[in-house]
């Protein structure tokens, strides 16, 4: 006999699944995600997490490489095993209701400035691309892009990035690892990593000009 709430529970995590393979192939083909880096993940309408599994191709996801889990990261399946990060997707989940998706990439740039930049944050300002951030309606405004320090202990950088939480617009990069990003669902929030990672390499680009420019 059918079971109607275990059809909708296999329904909606199949369309999660679908979403989160093809965010992969995005942050694939846009070199976001070398090797098995990155995560990506999605709130389902039932409340559970969808999210990639521990080492797998972004770029090369299938719909079994993303499995569920609660607020805490705990998998719904014990043979299961999510990545250690699955701590900092579902932070952003409970600190902020309305986000139905969390990416996380390693690109060059969002990788290179964190690792030379010697204040606790990047600062963009001037670039039109900035409005697709929230409370971000013109160019000429100032956008602040927290950095943390890389830790393995994936509770204590949690704690790290706890206070931070409603001050972070374009969302935070962990030095030397990557970005994360935010948004209502998949499409916002491949928007704003996209956004992101553009402003990111203008700034890289724009540093690598002025450093190489003789003094007047």
């Amino acid at each position: 006999m059918d079971n109607p709430v275990l059809d909708r529970r296999s329904g909606l995590l199949e369309s999660g699944a679908l979403d989160i393979v093809r965010a992969g192939q995005r942050m694939d083909a846009r070199g976001w995600v070398p090797a098995t880096a990155g995560n990506i993940s999605c709130r389902l309408a039932d409340g559970r997490i969808a999210i990639t599994r521990s080492g797998c191709h972004k770029g090369f996801l299938n719909p079994q490489d993303v499995i569920t889990v609660d607020e805490t990261g705990r998998p719904h399946d014990p043979a299961h095993r999510p990545s250690a990060e699955t701590l900092l997707h579902c932070q952003v989940y409970r600190r902020m209701p309305d986000v139905g998706a969390v990416l996380h990439g390693h690109s060059v740039a969002s990788t290179v400035l964190s690792m030379i930049e010697q204040s606790n944050a990047l600062i963009l300002r001037d670039y039109e691309v900035q409005k697709v951030f929230d409370g971000q309606t013109t160019h000429d405004a100032t956008v602040t892009v927290p950095l943390f320090a890389n830790d393995q202990d994936i509770a204590r950088l949690a704690g790290e990035v706890e206070p931070h939480f409603g001050s972070m617009p374009a969302g935070y990069i962990i030095r030397g690892h990557g970005v994360y990003v935010w948004g209502r669902d998949m499409a916002q929030a491949l928007a704003r990593l996209e956004g992101l990672e553009f402003l990111l390499a203008c700034l890289l680009q724009r540093r690598t000009l002025e450093k190489g420019t003789p003094a007047p």
